[in-house]
């Protein structure tokens, strides 16, 4: 059995990068900060983000011309050791570790090429799959007909699948005959960004699987139902041919409408931006990654952000994204609450995720998804992440696959 490692020698170089981001960014936060306090402009006063002049700025920039010359020289340093450290296959807790950290800021991991992004894979047992004909066959021990993708939520990871010794996935091939791969991503990415990408792996899995694809189903939990749900779209324009193959889409406390959270912390932005006293502070909330914002509304499409200040407060709504033509979709939801109308339910739902966002319903019949009562089922007494491994889930989740 290999060495599972902790931490590998890109990483102590990502951590780096970081470190020195964080160091920076600090710096500038409270040149804002003392810029705006030597101004003494009203409680309400207009706020500046120019950097201080004179003696103030000479020392700002100084301590971000020492900041960036140390953290070039210890990058240097652990690019040298990086070779002699990364060895062994990677541990469950560096991945939840990297998943996390991905989830919060992936976006600006990706944007400044720092070895701690997640890129894209469709994985099994931890491993990035090689999307050929050959390779799948020697990977994938007597693959069946009956394909199944599980495509998982914001900070975590295709390990996280199994939650107390339970994976959904596993139990399906083991009850159902179905072969489960896994989607692993950066979940700081735009929504419609990891749709794009998606597509693109569903298409090179169906056109390498060694043997007929007879059914393909996509399980997807909580945010991983959005990015199904942007791949599908993206699938319909490309005419790619894995969507002619899809069946089923089961989404586990998908927000089809949005995050309350999120909503809040947009909130938050406006009221910290309101008072050049607080506006630096407004920041740090600022740098939460763009999956993240993403969930405020549900995006799932290019057009929802590009040139837009994604963290301003806008009455516009998403572009409405139906669900695909030709196949079977189904909604669990999960509930904090005992049974039905409890106040914990309708104001909680699961814990992050509304009932009636986790089911698709909503007051615009436009954006509901108007899923048969057939198709929807609630787990009470359940939290978002139970979902991934209460014994009743997965039994309904059996139950449709096999209709």
């Amino acid at each position: 059995m290999s060495k599972k490692a902790h931490v590998r020698g890109s990483d102590l170089r990502g951590y780096g990068h970081l470190a020195l981001d964080a160091t920076l960014g600090l710096t500038s936060l409270i040149e804002t900060m003392h810029h705006n306090i030597l101004r003494t402009p009203g409680v309400l006063g207009e706020a500046t983000q120019e950097p201080a002049r004179g003696i103030t700025g000479f020392v700002y920039k100084s301590v971000r011309g020492v900041a960036r010359l140390i953290g070039g020289g210890v990058d240097a340093l652990l690019g040298q050791l990086a070779p002699l450290l990364d060895s062994g296959t990677s541990s469950p807790e560096r991945e939840a570790m990297l998943a996390a950290l991905n989830g919060v800021l992936g976006d600006h991991l990706a944007e400044n090429a720092n070895p701690l992004a997640i890129a894209m894979h469709l994985r099994r047992d931890g491993q990035a799959l090689e999307l050929t004909r050959e390779a799948l066959a020697k990977t994938i021990p007597d693959p069946s007909g009956k394909v199944l993708v599980l495509v998982h939520g914001l900070c975590m990871s295709d390990l996280q699948w199994r939650r107390h010794g339970h994976d959904h996935g596993a139990l399906l091939a083991a009850e159902a005959g179905f072969t489960p791969v896994y989607l692993h991503y950066n979940t700081g990415l735009h929504i419609s960004s990891n749709g794009r990408a998606c597509a693109e792996q569903m298409q090179a899995l169906v056109h390498a699987w060694p043997v007929a694809v007879e059914e393909l189903v996509i399980l997807g939990h909580s945010m991983g139902g959005l990015v199904t749900r942007s791949a599908c779209r993206h699938a319909e324009t490309a005419n790619h041919e894995w969507l002619q193959r899809l069946r089923k889409i089961i989404f586990l406390g998908t927000p089809h409408h949005g995050a309350p959270l999120e909503r809040g912390g947009n909130w938050i932005d406006a009221i910290l931006d309101a008072s050049p006293y607080t506006t630096a502070f407004a920041r740090l909330g600022k740098m939460r990654s763009a999956g993240i914002t993403d969930l405020r509304h549900g995006n799932m499409c290019d057009g929802d952000w590009r040139q837009r200040d994604r963290f301003a407060r806008s009455p516009r709504k998403p572009q409405v994204v139906p669900l695909p033509q030709g196949v079977d979709c189904y909604a669990i939801a999960a509930s904090l609450g005992k049974k039905t109308g409890e106040l914990r339910e309708t104001l909680l739902g699961d814990g992050l995720v509304l009932l009636s966002s986790a089911l698709g319903q909503g007051a615009d019949a436009k954006r509901n998804l108007a899923l048969p009562k057939s198709r929807q089922w609630i787990s009470y007494g359940t939290n978002h992440l139970d979902l991934l491994d209460r014994r009743e889930v997965y039994e309904r989740i059996r139950k449709w696959l096999s209709v």
